[in-house]
């Protein structure tokens, strides 16, 4: 990537990677909102995510055509109803799950951190135990040890002892780890607005300002009444 001009900015994005589990909805949201933040976006599908995507979406995400792929998932509503979101991806830069001579996958390419949703038990795995089988994995590992934000968003239940102790190791190691549970107090009444409280709380352990559900204000009711 080209180094920023005299009196330009360099752009810092945050990487957004998204593994195999269901949940799909999950990171559209979270993607949405980073971008209407006007933070910038390095995207890392793995090759699992994309069978996930095509099961709950009915979208092929393909290598060649990603942007136009990526402006079609966006566009879904947690529903499954095309146009219901129109989002600008122009500050987004996609990185194929194979390409382990990516950006991402050096300490000394600049980022602000990683955003890993959802995350499968097999992601949660490779990440705790520093396999970086391809570059969502690498660049997760990379993220902790330059000691930058890595925002796990685990998507799973049963968890056995095995990924619970694979997510205490990636907790000792700096990571934040966030069980995609949507809560109903913030008084849902879609189910974008579960899956809008899940993206939230990814983004509040990543600092990222953002209004996709109601705050607590320690109001009992509050989530019956309008906003």
């Amino acid at each position: 990537m080209n180094p920023a001009k005299p009196g330009e900015t360099a752009r810092t994005p945050w990487i957004v990677g998204v593994s195999g589990a269901s949940g799909t909805p999950y990171a559209a949201a979270v993607l949405r909102a980073l971008l209407d933040a006007g933070e910038s976006v390095d995207l890392v599908v793995s090759r699992a995510s994309r069978l996930t995507l095509l099961d709950e979406t009915g979208i092929s995400f393909r290598d060649a055509h990603w942007r136009g792929d990526l402006r079609e998932w966006l566009a879904r509503g947690a529903d499954g109803k095309p146009g219901t979101f129109e989002t600008d991806l122009t500050d987004v830069r996609y990185w194929p799950a194979g390409d382990l001579a990516a950006g991402p996958s050096s300490g000394s390419y600049a980022t602000k951190g990683m955003l890993v949703v959802p995350a499968s038990t097999a992601c949660v795995a490779g990440v705790a135990l520093g396999l970086s089988k391809d570059l969502l994995q690498r660049a997760a590992s990379v993220t902790l040890k330059e000691s930058r934000r890595l925002v796990v968003a685990v998507r799973e239940t049963p968890l056995n002892g095995q990924t619970l102790r694979h997510l205490v190791t990636l907790d000792d190691a700096g990571a934040v780890v966030v069980p995609a549970s949507p809560a109903f107090y913030a008084g849902a009444t879609h189910i974008q607005d579960l899956v809008d409280f899940v993206a939230g709380r990814v983004l509040d352990a990543a600092g990222v300002e953002h209004r996709l559900y109601r705050r607590w204000k320690g109001e009992l009711g509050g989530g019956a009444r309008p906003a």
